[in-house]
């Protein structure tokens, strides 16, 4: 266990350390992909989950659902967010603690889902859990730098895979930069209120978060959509 590891460890205190809602995450998004490949349920699942902005004000709960989903036509897209779901996961969830990482990847994921909505084509179909794994590494960055480790290394790695989304196709950068964006405003908002006596003031700016992506939301729909 790393110097860095060993004192977020201590100071947040998450209780047992079996990183059980990135293994949940990780199960829902697998059992999610093996039902797309079933011919029939495929269009349901996708129909149901996917996000596409232009849906927004009538179908708000695919901001999240599509997080959960991935690309049906490739195996290449599931492996890798798991693959990075699974080394990076366990590590915020140890760090943060249960709940403080389930709400850290719903609010990058909501982020990601967001800042399509502002920036990218309203017909888009995004699916895909990167916006939130991207709010993961950003949270790691702003955590070891909180707590006097260098995060250069990790910082390279999130700047190279940024750098992809702008130049591949079919890939939603949006999604990557809203996830960094709100990943890193969590993890700062955790380390800067992780003594007991900070929970409720926690838990408020974590709300205020919240409710300020559903403005956004709101103020995408009326200036996108009309």
């Amino acid at each position: 266990m790393s110097r860095f590891g060993t004192v977020a460890r201590r100071l947040f205190r998450p209780g047992q350390h079996a990183p059980v809602v990135t293994w949940t995450i990780a199960a829902i998004c697998i059992l999610l992909w093996i039902l797309e490949l079933i011919p029939g349920v495929q269009d349901v699942v996708i129909n149901s989950l996917a996000y596409v902005p232009f849906l927004t004000p009538y179908e708000p709960w695919r901001m999240l659902t599509s997080a959960f989903l991935h690309s049906w036509s490739s195996v290449w897209h599931i492996l890798f967010n798991m693959y990075a779901l699974l080394v990076f996961g366990p590590l915020v969830e140890m760090m943060l603690g249960r709940w403080r990482f389930l709400v850290l990847y719903l609010l990058a994921a909501l982020g990601g889902s967001v800042a399509v909505l502002l920036l990218g084509g309203l017909g888009t179909v995004v699916v895909g859990a990167s916006g939130a794994i991207f709010g993961l590494l950003a949270a790691i960055v702003v955590l070891q730098r909180g707590f006097g480790a260098n995060p250069t290394q990790l910082v390279i790695v999130i700047v190279l895979n940024l750098a992809v989304g702008f130049i591949a196709t079919g890939i939603s950068w949006q999604a990557h930069v809203g996830g960094i964006v709100i990943g890193a405003l969590v993890a700062w908002i955790c380390l800067r209120t992780r003594g007991p006596r900070q929970r409720s003031r926690q838990i408020g700016l974590l709300l205020a978060v919240f409710a300020g992506l559903v403005a956004l939301t709101i103020l995408g729909v009326v200036l996108r959509l009309g």
